[in-house]
């Protein structure tokens, strides 16, 4: 059977593509493993140039990119354009550090002998990509996979195989071929392909679940995995916080991208000082999200990409109504529209307990609590299986700093959220991850450290 991609705005198929298997699969196997034959060979000049060569390809086709993501899973189509954009800082980042991050490091010198360290390549990477974010999540790997001497292997989410597509297009053309190939398998394919053992790491974003199942299987073969698995990001929101920024970001890092997002904020912790007013800012806010078409430049906010998704956040909203929660806007899904939309949702009065406070949502929703100081707000948000990003909202640095030594999570924030540096290593604690992308360290897992000591003309130590 073909993988069917439906347009989540109005239900339409957009493509039917057919799977890979049989010898049209072990042909692109082969051919990923041939070309890192070759291509880990070249200097790290000709690497770059391959590489600034298959971006170009995405610059000339940017606006179709975009297009097709909106239509693939009903991003609105500024933001789609705003992830090309950061597409090309992420892999420009990239590019610009790798001289520096895969150059040998050398050892102390000893009498009679030369030490040093280089970033050796891995060999193919198999890089299985969501469809929230299907540029980014997959060029944090593919570009560092390419600059350190590796191939790639891009099994795309089937809501979002066109962009596997692109990326295989863009990297296709000069010698060797295949340094990208975009598979189409089925869920049982791909967790098959783990055990194959021309493959040499995995790079996986998605759920705690199929993450954990990918875990197991490659350690089967001793084989290294990347896992970015998703989040449930608390905000804070202090005493002495400017209010109308911390609620514009907040609102904003929930909602973007419907909610869509590893490191939206997810649960968020007012200090009851500011509680009230916090709500009602909130509220104003969330009434002025424009629900409709993506493709539509109005358009604040699309529909979600999943249908099954619709079901699962009412699930939520009823959970923490029936805990004791406030419902003061939002709650379902739209009616009378063909779309997966759900309206923008703000809760109030929500136990820690709440499903919506401990599983994540992956929608609109803005549950909030009040806090009575900073201890409260740090047990309450550390009170969590995920560790992914948090944020503080504060004019205090310091208050920061104390609360970050004891927050087990990835990333800490002031007064920003929902946001990656390339420059910094993107990470998670507990449940949302092990390893690491972008910055130096997504050069360090796409590599391994190999030792080279010789001794000079057989002299002794």
């Amino acid at each position: 059977m073909p993988v069917t991609v439906i347009n989540p705005y109005n239900q339409c198929v957009l493509a039917q593509l057919p799977l890979d298997q049989g010898k049209s699969l072990e042909r692109k196997l082969e051919g990923a493993r041939a070309a890192y034959a070759h291509w880990h060979r070249l200097p790290l000049d000709e690497r770059v140039q391959r590489v600034n060569e298959g971006l170009a390809y995405f610059r000339d086709h940017a606006e179709e990119i975009a297009r097709e993501i909106t239509l693939q899973m009903g991003k609105p189509i500024t933001q789609a354009r705003g992830e090309v954009k950061t597409f090309f800082a992420r892999a420009e980042h990239m590019l610009s550090i790798a001289k520096d991050t895969l150059a040998p490091e050398i050892v102390l010198a000893k009498p009679g002998f030369h030490l040093w360290i280089e970033q050796a390549p891995l060999g193919v990477v198999y890089n299985i990509a969501p469809w929230n974010y299907p540029l980014l999540t997959a060029v944090n790997v593919v570009v560092p996979a390419l600059l350190a001497g590796n191939t790639v292997l891009l099994k795309h989410s089937p809501l979002t195989p066109l962009v596997g597509r692109h990326f295989e297009h863009a990297f296709a053309k000069g010698e060797p071929p295949n340094l990208v190939t975009n598979l189409i398998v089925t869920n049982a394919q791909a967790s098959r392909l783990i055990d194959d053992p021309r493959i040499n790491y995995i790079a996986f974003t998605g759920s705690v679940a199929t993450g954990t199942t990918v875990y197991r299987r490659a350690a089967k073969r001793l084989l290294d995995v990347g896992l970015e698995l998703g989040g449930k990001d608390p905000a804070y929101v202090a005493e002495d916080a400017d209010l109308d920024f911390a609620v514009a970001n907040i609102v904003d890092g929930a909602c973007y991208n419907a909610g869509q997002s590893c490191c939206a904020v997810e649960r968020v912790y007012v200090h009851r000082a500011r509680y009230r007013d916090f709500l009602d800012r909130a509220h104003a806010l969330l009434t002025q999200y424009r629900l409709g078409d993506p493709l539509d430049e109005q358009t604040t906010m699309g529909p979600l990409a999943r249908r099954d998704a619709l079901r699962f956040l009412e699930g939520q909203v009823k959970d923490a109504v029936r805990r004791g929660a406030r419902l003061l806007l939002g709650g379902k899904r739209l009616s009378g529209t063909r779309g997966n939309f759900f309206a923008p949702t703000l809760l109030a009065d929500v136990p820690n307990r709440a499903n919506v406070m401990q599983e994540e949502s992956f929608g609109p929703l803005v549950p909030v609590a009040p806090v009575a100081d900073d201890d409260e707000a740090f047990t309450q948000m550390n009170d969590s299986r995920f560790g992914l990003t948090a944020s503080i909202w504060t004019r205090d640095r310091e208050r920061v700093e104390r609360l970050a030594r004891d927050l087990d999570v990835g990333t800490v924030f002031q007064n920003r959220c929902d946001y990656l540096d390339p420059s910094l290593p993107w990470t998670g604690a507990r449940n949302s991850g092990i390893g690491s992308t972008l910055s130096r360290y997504g050069f360090y897992h796409l590599t391994r450290r190999k030792a080279m000591h010789l001794r000079v003309g057989g002299s002794a130590a």
